[in-house]
């Protein structure tokens, strides 16, 4: 039976060839109230893209009111929950939070200034081919949303995720074994003429490769942006009358000649200087129109004033760069601001750095704890365990505002994970390093690029609570004043600058290569080549800032801290790990509680003991090797309780519930009349194992045990 559109229209759909699989983008089947609704099917991937923009604009906002989530549901991938209490999806997980903002970035430049009709899109994964992620599926499924809406969406958009093969080769859609196992994985998102968009987490990626990846996903997503041109032709969408709410042209020209001659070279000046004359400036700007206008008509117009005011500064900002090459504080383009860090500033924790570049400052914490403490991951897509946390926040007080404390939300989650991504590639294996690591920034002040400050005092504070990493990682954001066609790359960018500028490009990396990456652009797309001068740049300025952070810390502290706890790892037979745990964990509790151990068994034998102190690993690592060693004939077991004495001799147990017999005849050298004459239940004796018959039995001697 086919599906019925209440409205009488037909269902449409537009095929093509995407990367090596069909992508059909359909519409008219589902979502029959919503401005605009779009399925799209890619392998056995469909993702619901729905939009909704509102007829009015909101009336008081001074910023575009869109909203864009990522809704994954774990039936999609035919699963259900495994938490025991929670079996409907709730919160979304970081995952979801993450690819949200990834679909957010691209598209939220492109629709026009003072646009402040409420829009929201939210993108469903209904099912999941389990050998590609969605997120790439559903950035398209949003974009195609958008643009049936008719409003001014400047789009379309697409994206792809690009992994490395292990020889060398760009692959779109791969894997994620392949994207786990190869050096990059980069998600590239733009229109037709340029790249919006860029995240990546790297091995150590060179700048030649992560430009020839750039190169290979602007070609790749053509076919997906030229497939919803089609559909949108094919609809013949039309498009929805707005209005835009932009400066009133009068107060800006006002407030344009009042600032005339107060700002550039009066403002060159180091940030908190700077800041403070800005400040002050505003200050006088509000003084001098609400004594020309009164108080009264001043308060109904006062964030006009107060944006018109933003505005010139911005545009003096643009003005001093591209005509002067002159940036805000007076810096030269390349020139990085002034450094200082420090580590071990607080003795309890594990380790601890405080990074200072400019007025930005993060302080970050690392905390060690057995591999028992990783992360428990149920998403959609994902189960398993994370081992390396790294959380990031930033209060209020940080931009100078008083603003109410509360969860992380969208920026803090994909600050911290930025910074996360650039140190997984160098953290040590968990073999070797078996602990899980949580990394804490708590970010003191801003002035722009807070995630690379997370990264480098994150770096810092791994050296000095001892984690052994592979090589230290420093990270920079550079920033993009467009002049024309001429493009003007700035390093290490500060407010100011950002907000004025075209692009925010931040790249994380070691001496080997890159790391991390995350690009967005604020003009509509942006070539390769620039892009690459961009990476050129920011390489030169990774590794001045990582000289400095050397010379604080210059290698990992050889030792841990002595409050961390101390985490040793032994292999048993897995086939043993039933007697270690006992019935109903009956035994490993009985292990932890006589030493104090934190005993922690993987599937493949793996056990990790923790404790601060190595008295108590040794006896839990004895207790257990007591349990799972197997009786070795010729071998003497010292200090072996008698368990039973009868007529014939005693049975002793040399190993945890393993029990041997000592004949009356091998308890000493002389006639003994009865075996109570020599031990009794509950005595201590030493024995040596003779034999082991074909039943598995047990032969013990206490008179070879003597004579060795």
């Amino acid at each position: 039976m086919s599906t019925i559109n209440p409205y009488g229209k037909d269902i449409v759909s537009v095929s093509t060839d995407f990367c090596g699989r069909k992508l059909t983008l359909e519409t008219g089947r589902v979502g029959f109230r919503s401005t605009s609704s779009v399925l799209v099917r890619y392998g056995d991937t469909v993702v619901l893209g729905t939009a909704m923009v509102s007829e009015k604009k909101l009336e008081g906002f001074d910023y575009f009111p869109l909203s864009i989530d990522y809704e994954e549901k774990m039936y999609a991938a035919g699963k259900i929950s495994g938490s025991r209490f929670i079996k409907r999806e709730g919160r979304p997980s970081d995952d979801a939070i993450l690819i949200g903002r990834i679909i957010d970035r691209p598209i939220r430049p492109l629709w026009p200034k003072g646009y402040r009709h409420e829009v929201q899109g939210v993108a469903t994964v209904l099912s999941m081919d389990p050998d590609f992620r969605p997120d790439m599926i559903a950035m398209i499924a949003m974009s195609a949303a958008f643009m049936l809406t008719g409003a001014p969406f400047e789009g379309p958009v697409a994206g792809v995720r690009v992994g490395m093969t292990t020889e060398g080769k760009y692959k779109s859609f791969a894997t994620t074994t392949e994207l786990d196992e190869g050096k990059i994985d980069l998600v590239v998102a733009g229109v037709e003429s340029g790249i919006m968009m860029v995240e990546a987490g790297a091995n150590e990626a060179t700048e030649e490769e992560i430009i020839s990846a750039l190169e290979f996903a602007q070609k790749e997503i053509q076919p997906a942006i030229k497939l919803q041109k089609e559909l949108v032709a094919k609809l013949g969408v039309k498009k929805l009358e707005y209005e835009v709410s932009l400066p009133n042209e009068d107060i800006q020209k006002k407030v344009d000649a009042w600032v005339d001659g107060k700002l550039g070279e009066n403002l060159r000046a180091p940030y908190p200087e700077r800041n403070q004359i800005v400040k002050d400036l505003r200050f006088q700007l509000e003084e001098y129109f609400k004594a020309e206008l009164g108080e009264e008509e001043f308060a109904e117009v006062r964030r006009e004033y107060d944006d018109a005011f933003t505005a010139a500064l911005h545009k003096d900002v643009r003005k001093e760069i591209v005509e002067k090459n002159i940036r805000p504080d007076g810096r030269k383009f390349n020139e990085i601001r002034q450094l200082s860090s420090e580590v071990g500033l607080l003795p309890r924790v594990h380790g601890s750095s405080l990074f200072t570049r400019g007025m930005t400052q993060a302080l970050n914490v690392v905390t060690l704890a057995p591999l028992s403490y990783a992360q428990i991951v149920d998403t959609m897509e994902k189960e398993g365990e994370r081992r390396y946390l790294h959380h990031y926040n930033a209060p209020g007080y940080t931009v100078g505002e008083v603003r109410r404390l509360g969860s992380p939300g969208r920026r803090e989650i994909g600050h911290g994970y930025l910074a996360e991504r650039a140190l997984v590639a160098v953290l040590p294996n968990e073999a070797d390093f078996p602990y899980t690591i949580r990394s804490v920034t708590e970010i003191m002040s801003q002035n722009g690029s807070t995630s690379m400050a997370a990264t480098c005092s994150s770096c810092l504070a791994l050296m000095d609570a001892g984690v052994p990493l592979k090589a230290p990682v420093s990270g920079i954001a550079m920033g993009l004043m467009l002049d024309g066609d001429r493009p003007i790359i700035i390093s290490d960018i500060a407010d100011a600058e950002d907000f004025a500028g075209d692009m925010d490009f931040k790249v994380a990396g070691s001496p080997r290569g890159i790391t991390a990456l995350q690009m967005d652009m604020k003009v509509h797309g942006l070539g390769v080549d620039v892009l690459k001068q961009a990476l050129e740049q920011a390489e030169d300025g990774r590794n001045r800032i990582l000289k400095h952070m050397l010379d604080t810390i210059e290698r990992p502290r050889a030792e841990l801290s002595k409050f961390a706890p101390q985490v040793e790892a032994i292999k048993i037979n897995p086939e043993k790990i039933r007697e270690v745990i006992g019935k109903g964990g009956e035994t490993i509790n009985k292990i932890i509680a006589e030493t104090g151990a934190e005993i922690d068994i993987k599937d493949d034998g793996t056990v990790m003991i923790a404790s601060p102190d190595k008295q108590s690993i040794d006896a839990a690592i004895q207790y257990i090797q007591n349990i799972t060693a197997e009786p070795e004939v010729g071998k003497i077991y010292e200090d072996c309780r008698v368990v039973s004495v009868l007529e014939f001799g005693a049975f002793v147990e040399i190993l945890p519930g393993k029990e041997g017999l000592v004949h009356v005849s091998e308890m000493s050298e002389e006639r003994v009349n009865k075996p109570t004459d020599i031990v009794n239940e509950g005595d201590k004796v030493t024995v040596k194992l003779l034999a082991i018959d074909d039943r598995g039995r047990l032969q013990l001697s206490i008179k070879a045990a003597k004579k060795g």
